[in-house]
C-alpha cells in the first residue's frame, strides 16, 4: 500500500460510520443495526487500479462506471476507495464509492471533507461491535413504533404535502417518448462543464438561479436529442431533487431530499426558456416539501421494496422523463497530501426504473460539472447528448442566443 492509500485509511478512522457494518436483525426486532467492523477491514477497502488505455477522462469515466455498478460486499463496511494510476497527463485519480445507506449528496461531501487536507485529528480505532441482544432490539423497536404513532398526525400532513410536490395521486402524465424505457444495470457517464460565475450571472439576468440555468441547458439538450431521434415533446416533465433544510452530519444521515416534479416547455431561445423556467420553478417550489414521500412513509416503502413492488412501479412510472440534481460543493480549491484536487465529478448509481438519462451537477472551485448518466443500451447516441449539453451551457455563459 502506497503513501496515498495509507493516508486515506488513517483519515477514514475519523468517520466512525465508514468502519461499521449494517447487520440484519431477527424478524420483529426492527431495522438492521450498525456495529463496528474488525479493524483489519480498512486496508482492504482502499485499493488501486490502472486506468485503461488511453488513460484520458473518457477512460477514467468508463472505469468509474464499472466500479460504481459493482455491488459492495455486504459483509464489509459499505464504501470503497480506488486510486487510479496511469492517467495520460500524470494525474492520480480517486474513485470514492459510498453506499446510499451511508450517505449521499451533501452527506457524501461531508465525508470527503474529512479525507482531504488538512485532515481530521488522529482518531482512536474502535473495537469490533457486538449485535445487541434480541430483548434489547425488540424493546428498541417497540419504543420506535410507539414514538412513530405519536407522530402520525404530522406524518400524514407530510405525506399529503410530499405527494402534492411530486405530482399528487393523479399527476399529469409524461408524454411517451424514448426517454422512458426499461433500463438495465449498465451505466455510462459523460461530463459537461461551465464557469459557475458566468452561469450565475446569466441566470440572475433573467431572474433565475444556477439551478434554473442548469434546467434550461438540460431541457434544450434533450429537445435536440429527441429531434435527432425524430421525436417531438413540447413539455418535458423533470424531477428536481430539492434538499431539505437540515444540518448535515458526517455520515449516516445522508442528504434528505424531496422530488419536485415540474413540466418545462422546450421551445424558444435559451434566454426565453431560462426566464420561463425560472418563473415555473419558483412557483412550484413554493409548495415543495422538506421531506420526500419515501421518508414520510418509510415503513410502507421498505415493505414495497422488499416484495419488489416499488421496483416494478419505477419501471412503469409515467410521472417524469428525467431527474436533475444539483449539489453545491466546496467553494475553494482542495488538496490531498499536498497535491491539488483539480476536479470533482459526481456520479450516482441506483435503480433507474425507466429513466434512461439523468443529470447530476456539482459545483467546485468555480466550475459547475454536470454528469450525464445513462443506460448505454437505451442511449446509443449519448455522445451527441453530451455535446448538445455542453453547447447549451456555452451559449448561456456567453450571453448569446443561437
Amino acid at each position: 500500500m502506497g503513501a496515498a492509500e495509507r493516508l486515506l485509511v488513517e483519515r477514514s478512522l475519523a468517520v466512525p460510520r465508514l468502519h461499521q457494518l449494517l447487520v440484519p436483525v431477527p424478524v420483529g426486532c426492527g431495522r438492521p443495526v450498525w456495529v463496528h467492523a474488525p479493524g483489519g477491514d480498512a486496508p482492504r477497502l482502499v485499493q488501486h487500479e490502472g486506468c485503461p488505455t488511453p488513460g484520458d477522462d473518457a477512460a477514467l469515466l468508463e472505469l468509474a462506471a464499472t466500479l460504481a455498478t459493482t455491488p459492495l460486499p455486504a459483509d464489509r463496511p459499505l464504501w470503497r476507495a480506488v486510486f487510479v494510476t496511469g492517467l495520460s497527463d500524470g494525474r492520480l485519480g480517486l474513485v470514492l464509492l459510498l453506499h446510499h445507506a451511508l450517505a449521499d449528496g451533501v452527506g457524501g461531501l461531508a465525508v470527503l471533507g474529512h479525507l482531504v487536507d488538512p485532515g481530521p485529528a488522529p482518531a482512536v480505532p474502535t473495537s469490533p461491535g457486538v449485535l445487541p441482544s434480541r430483548r434489547r432490539l425488540t424493546a428498541d423497536a417497540l419504543r420506535s413504533r410507539i414514538a412513530g404513532c405519536s407522530r402520525l398526525p404530522r406524518a400524514w400532513q407530510a405525506v399529503l404535502t410530499s405527494g402534492a410536490t411530486s405530482g399528487g395521486l393523479r399527476p399529469p402524465r409524461a408524454a411517451p417518448c424514448s426517454l422512458t424505457a426499461p433500463t438495465g444495470p449498465r451505466r455510462r457517464f459523460l461530463v459537461a462543464r461551465a464557469d459557475r460565475e458566468r452561469l450565475r450571472s446569466a441566470a440572475h439576468a433573467h431572474g433565475g438561479t444556477i439551478n434554473d440555468a442548469l434546467l434550461c441547458a438540460v431541457t434544450g439538450a434533450l429537445r435536440t436529442l429527441l429531434q435527432q431521434r425524430s421525436e417531438a415533446v413540447d413539455t418535458l416533465r423533470v424531477a428536481i431533487m430539492v434538499a431539505a433544510h437540515e444540518p448535515v452530519r458526517v455520515a449516516g444521515s445522508g442528504n434528505r431530499v424531496a422530488p419536485l416534479v415540474v413540466g418545462l416547455r422546450t421551445d424558444g431561445e435559451p434566454a426565453v426558456r431560462l426566464a420561463r423556467i425560472s418563473a415555473e420553478v419558483r412557483s412550484a417550489r413554493g409548495s415543495a416539501a422538506g421531506t420526500s414521500l419515501i421518508a414520510s412513509m418509510g415503513p410502507v416503502f421498505r415493505w414495497l421494496a422488499a416484495c419488489g413492488a416499488y421496483r416494478s412501479y419505477l419501471r412503469r412510472q409515467r410521472r417524469f422523463h428525467t431527474v436533475v440534481s444539483n449539489v453545491a460543493g466546496p467553494v475553494g480549491p482542495l488538496t490531498y497530501a499536498g497535491a491539488p484536487v483539480t476536479s470533482i465529478v459526481p456520479v450516482s448509481v441506483g435503480e433507474a426504473g425507466n429513466i434512461t438519462v439523468s443529470f447530476l451537477a456539482l459545483s467546485y472551485a468555480g466550475t459547475l460539472t454536470v454528469t450525464v448518466q445513462a443506460d448505454p443500451e437505451c442511449a446509443a447516441d449519448l455522445s451527441l447528448l453530451g455535446a448538445d449539453l455542453q453547447d447549451e451551457l456555452d451559449v448561456l455563459t456567453s450571453g448569446a442566443d443561437r
